[in-house]
């Protein structure tokens, strides 16, 4: 293959010059690249490192923080949750059935390798306008990967979001969630044990595929990028699920010190990661590792992101106990190498050094940049903007043509793809509610998940917007009955060394920290990915938040649809009278403008405690946030996935009509309650001071809103029905 320079493997002049001073000489080119690797954005995270240690990451319930493959919360009965978010963006751009597979074969590695059974997958996609023919091949792709990785591992695909937007046109982000299941003690980390202990490499053999993954993750998409198609690798879910439960099996056996999985930067990575945490070294000898390809270079082994593969730190004088299970499994499982005490990473093959490097060079001692951010132009101009100049819009048209919006449409053409019934624990399906739930067996428990984003509100405003993408994600746990516990994120970003692109990601960042923080909802793991840029164009700043919660009791679960006719339909917390950033101007008006709703963090936690009681109290028959379209949007969400309709009268003063139905400000959702409990909801609802609005019935089979008596929307289910169910198929056409 082609050698590279060190500009062409994404490393600086600067950076170069560091690496001479650690090594007190030249690297050699395995030395090269193996620094390259390692010190890219994808691997050591060196434009946000720092502001990541904003985000809170202690709790009650957190067992594992950031640091591990996974975060790891406590869910009572000596049970926890291992659960991540990754993005695998960039080869999913390239080659888009595999990018989006082998994203999901990798977050499920991050689980399993701290000795958890996977559970549940989910997903948060965004794409160009879905109308492009290029951009309809990418989403079916990514899709069609994702479905058909998960779907063969069985591991049900619960959740999930997907938005299109002009700025994901060159640059789609694929992000991916895995959820595991574990007990206390079945816990295993990433740790080399001490010095003299064997490594051992087990699951499929090593290829070229991958060679460069992570750096090509850490540069902006260009038309060259299509000729980097090597460096996206091949899944094999298969082959997964066997090294699943090859892995599993050690970890009930107690066979094993520590596990890595192989990931971006593939060994060298996994193996520099895993003896750094400890302060020992490590000597691995590339012969030693099992090829199925002829005449690769050590740079090549060492580089190779090959697929389902795992690092192993086996207890003393178990190598052969691992090898017969892997066998067992049809796995390789062979000894490459040892721990050593002297703090180098030496590459053997054979007898001769191929390269020799301090283990903390390429860990501790990566680079880390703390960059000055600058307010880009746009932001005061948007936020300035008023919406009360637009001129009248047709509020029936307007909510036809919200729930035909991609953005808001039936995800159904996507889910129905998925697996999602697998292991026969979900009990909240897709599309039937604001998160995912799932039974535990056994217990009397439950555990919901979702992911949230929403980068038209972050890029209108960093710090606001970063502060909302949490609170809707612990809104919408709370709407399905489950108190938050823990999030994880992925940060997708473009540049960082554009000034404008740095100030989004730091006040993203804060905003987000900020919430968790009020909230008590601890950040375990996640993953930053940037330089997503075509065309010299940023992405929006897109953070996603993967949220995981508790149900003490899975009976108190609920979902947004409505379920019997003559319930009241109930709005909770104060009016919004704003329509920046919302899809209502999306749509209706084409623009992108306005003042993000401010988020108030004493109303959000309110609420989802107030919700929280009034599950736990079973008094509500259906729940749903109020996001994305607002008031008017999540009323017909409800009526179309149940089959009722509702009259709803909005006789409010001092907020217009549009606002009303269409703004999407936070702390606040809708719920319905048969007559009887109206009065006990009330009461909680003076309790907790929670503004209460009875605002409508259920009835009919009708979508009706009036104000003062005349109606200013009708619409029947079955029109409804047909713009929000229809949308995406008919643009996949």
């Amino acid at each position: 293959m082609k050698e590279l320079t060190y500009k062409e493997m994404g490393l600086t002049d600067e950076e170069y010059e560091k690496i001479i001073i650690h090594l007190r000489r030249k690297p050699n080119y395995l030395e090269l690249g193996m620094f390259a690797v390692m010190w890219s954005e994808h691997c050591c995270y060196k434009n946000s490192r720092h502001l990541l240690k904003n985000f809170p990451t202690k709790g009650a319930h957190v067992i594992q923080g950031p640091g591990e493959n996974a975060g790891v919360v406590d869910i009572g009965d000596k049970q926890a949750l291992v659960f991540k978010i990754e993005s695998h963006n960039h080869p999913s751009a390239i080659e888009p059935y595999q990018g989006a597979a082998t994203g999901v074969g990798g977050i499920v590695r991050d689980i399993f390798t701290m000795g958890a059974r996977p559970v549940a997958l989910l997903n948060s996609l965004r794409f160009g306008p879905i109308e492009d023919a290029k951009v309809k091949s990418l989403f079916s792709g990514v899709v069609s990967g994702i479905a058909g990785y998960g779907n063969c591992l069985g591991i049900p695909t619960v959740g999930g979001e997907v938005y299109f937007g002009d700025s994901y046109k060159g640059n789609p982000l694929v992000n991916a969630m895995c959820v595991g299941l574990v007990n206390h003690d079945d816990i295993a980390l990433a740790v080399a044990g001490e010095a003299g202990r064997p490594i051992m490499i087990v699951g499929s053999k090593t290829g070229r595929d991958g060679i460069h993954g992570a750096t090509f993750a850490s540069e902006e998409l260009t038309q060259a990028s299509q000729q980097k198609r090597p460096a996206v690798q091949v899944g094999d879910p298969f082959m997964e699920k066997l090294l699943i439960e090859a892995c599993l099996e050690l970890i009930k056996e107690d066979l094993v010190i520590g596990m890595q999985d192989l990931g971006a930067a593939g060994l060298t990575s996994s193996i520099a990661e895993t003896v750094s945490k400890s302060g020992y070294g490590v000597e691995v000898d590339v012969q030693m590792v099992p090829r199925r390809e002829t005449k690769m270079s050590a740079y090549e082994v060492m580089l190779s992101e090959s697929q389902e593969r795992m690092l192993i730190v086996p207890r003393l004088a178990k190598e052969k106990r691992v090898s017969e299970i892997f066998a067992k499994w049809g796995l390789d499982a062979n000894v490459i190498g040892k721990v050593t005490g002297d703090g180098m990473f030496r590459v053997l093959s054979g007898d001769q050094v191929e390269g020799e490097i301090p283990v903390r060079a390429l860990t501790d001692d990566s680079p880390v940049y703390i960059r000055q951010g600058v307010e880009p132009e746009y932001y005061n101009k948007n936020k300035n903007f008023k919406t009360d100049a637009l001129p009248y819009f047709d509020n029936t048209e307007a909510l036809c043509n919200l729930l035909a919006s991609p953005n808001i449409a039936s995800k159904a053409w996507i889910y129905e793809q998925y697996d999602h019934q697998v292991m026969a624990n979900t009990v909240i399906e897709p599309g039937n509610g604001d998160a995912a739930v799932l039974r535990i067996k056994d217990t009397d428990k439950g555990v919901a998940f979702t992911t949230d984003g929403n980068g038209r509100l972050v890029y209108l405003d960093p710090f606001q917007g970063g502060k909302a993408v949490v609170c809707e994600a612990a809104r919408n746990l709370a709407c399905a009955g489950a108190k938050p516990l823990a999030l994880t994120n992925c940060l997708n970003f473009g540049n960082p060394e554009k000034p404008n692109v740095y100030w989004q990601m730091e006040m993203a960042i804060k905003g987000m920290a900020e919430a968790a923080e009020y909230l008590e909802i601890p950040v375990v793991s996640g993953n930053v990915s940037l330089y997503n840029e075509s065309g010299g164009q940023a992405v929006y700043p897109t953070p996603v938040v993967g949220m995981a919660g508790l149900l003490e009791d899975i009976k108190h679960r609920c979902d947004m649809g409505f379920k019997q006719a003559g319930d009241l339909i109930i709005h909770f917390g104060p009016w919004c009278a704003e329509l920046g950033g919302s899809e209502y101007l999306s749509v209706c008006y084409g623009l992108e403008k306005g003042a993000v709703p401010p988020v108030h963090l004493a109303q959000e936690k309110k609420l989802i405690d107030f919700l929280l009681r009034l599950h736990k109290e079973n008094l509500l028959n259906s729940c749903h946030d109020i996001s994305e379209g607002g008031l008017a949007v999540a009323l017909a969400e409800a009526a179309i996935v149940s089959g009722f309709g509702f009259l709803v009268s909005l006789d409010f003063t001092g907020v217009p009509l549009n606002k009303l139905l269409f703004a999407e400000g936070g702390g606040r959702a809708f719920a319905t309650c048969g007559q009887a409990q109206w009065e006990k909801v009330m009461n909680f609802a003076a309790d907790f001071a929670m503004e209460t609005h009875v605002v409508g019935t259920v009835t009919g089979n009708r979508l009706v809103f009036k104000k003062q008596e005349r109606e200013i929307i009708n619409l029947t289910l079955e029109e409804a029905g047909k713009q929000w169910k229809e949308s995406i198929p008919c643009h996949m056409r």
